[in-house]
């Protein structure tokens, strides 16, 4: 996959559109787009700027290989999910023991569907 497609596949993660990402790190939304077609790689410094707006290491963009592919894939599945439950997670910590209680039963009710 290459270095847009990936930044795609962040953006989903964290909930950020292009737009967003690109008034952040102050390059044109459409670099996106064409970086996809032309499956190309910015500049290292835009790409550095990126990672640390998406919140990920720059090598998870350019899919470099570390030397314990399996230890860093599961890291990544979970900050992944950390990411897509963020709210969630934040919500059920404010919640009181009783109401955490509920929610975690509902959860294994609707695992039974």
């Amino acid at each position: 996959m290459g270095f847009w497609k990936n930044v795609d596949k962040e953006l989903e993660y964290t909930g950020k559109t292009r737009k967003e990402l690109a008034s952040e790190v102050n390059f044109p939304d459409s670099y996106i787009s064409k970086g996809i077609a032309r499956n190309s790689i910015p500049s290292a410094d835009l790409a550095l700027k990126i990672a640390h707006a998406l919140k990920v290491p720059l090598e998870n963009l350019l899919d470099i290989q570390i030397e314990n592919p399996t230890a860093k894939q599961t890291e990544q599945n979970q900050l992944r999910l950390y990411r897509k439950y963020h709210n969630l997670i934040e919500k059920m910590e404010s919640f009181s023991e009783d109401k955490q209680t509920v929610v975690n039963n509902l959860v294994k009710d609707l695992e039974k569907i």
